[in-house]
């Protein structure tokens, strides 16, 4: 296992599972040395893993969700200084469109899978009021009677999606273009590296072989966008995809960064420092030398 991961969800992730501190100390308990903790449009896990951090290095990053060319992408940012009010406006901005959504994600997840749901006792159980795919597919897949409904087949034990079975049905209902979406304003893409740049961060485009689908022509107006880097090392990512974004990151002078997308309980499968990576853990930590994440940002 790797000794450095630079993409990690803690609880203030609406699908992260973990709190700062107990981030940090599964960290150090697997010898971690570096991290980035990069919560979903939200910064303020940061400085509670900082004051918990002994053993490990934590660099101050965030994961924007935002929008290019009409598909939804995943902006991070490292080396931020996360006292910018801006994180915390785009924070409250989203907060608030996912209450407004809540209701809807379920009343159209009901009316696509023909599956009767307690709304009431989803939006009990709902953090901060947000409802997300992955809290519906646990209401879901945890019913006794979810064994009768054939469309629940692939993610329950021994299915074809049961590997990650919340993630997989978030992805497979929620998303974008699926039938249970429910439309977000994001920044757009350009807008994020901005916030980014401004806040004093490298901009990294995460995870692209998830997002993009193999549109390498969309990936060449990405990287036009004044973006830093390319998570290259993914947990998503095969051996052949990591060598493909390390050819287009290397030809367009892009930095190479790692992640393991890490969030627990909802991508079990996904553990601290395995993004399978092809570099050394001292070429990868080296590779941030490029940017100014050294000169971080105090809090």
């Amino acid at each position: 296992m790797s000794r450095v991961d630079f993409h990690i969800h803690t609880k203030f992730s609406d699908d992260g599972e973990f709190s700062p501190e107990e981030i940090i100390r599964q960290c150090e308990a697997c010898g971690m040395e570096w991290i980035a903790v990069t919560d979903h449009n939200c910064v303020r896990g940061v400085a509670e893993a900082l004051k918990a951090a002994v053993k490990v290095r934590v660099i101050q990053g965030v994961e924007l969700d935002c929008v290019y060319r009409g598909q939804n992408f995943h902006l991070l940012g490292y080396g931020i200084d996360v006292n910018r009010e801006e994180f915390a406006a785009v924070e409250q901005d989203i907060l608030q469109q996912e209450r407004r959504a809540a209701e809807e994600k379920i009343r159209l997840f009901r009316q696509a899978a023909g599956i009767v749901v307690d709304a009431d006792e989803i939006l009990a159980g709902a953090d901060n009021g947000v409802v997300t795919g992955e809290q519906i597919a646990e209401h879901v897949l945890k019913r006794g009677d979810a064994d009768r409904y054939e469309i629940l087949a692939p993610y329950l034990p021994g299915g074809e999606k049961s590997d990650m079975p919340n993630v997989r049905f978030y992805w497979d209902f929620f998303t974008k273009g699926k039938p249970a979406y429910v439309e977000i304003s994001y920044l757009s893409l350009p807008d994020a590296a901005a916030l980014i740049h401004s806040a004093g961060g490298a901009a990294v485009l995460a995870h692209p072989g998830q997002n993009l689908g193999g549109d390498d022509e969309l990936l060449d107006q990405i990287t036009e966008e004044k973006i830093d880097g390319i998570e290259v090392f993914s947990s998503y990512h095969s051996r052949e995809q990591a060598l493909h974004y390390l050819e287009a990151a290397e030809q367009k002078g892009l930095f190479v960064t790692c992640g393991s997308d890490f969030h627990g309980k909802n991508k079990p499968n996904i553990v601290l420092g395995g993004h399978n990576a092809l570099w050394s853990d001292e070429r990868l930590t080296s590779e941030l030398k490029k940017c100014s994440l050294w000169k971080l940002p105090v809090l």
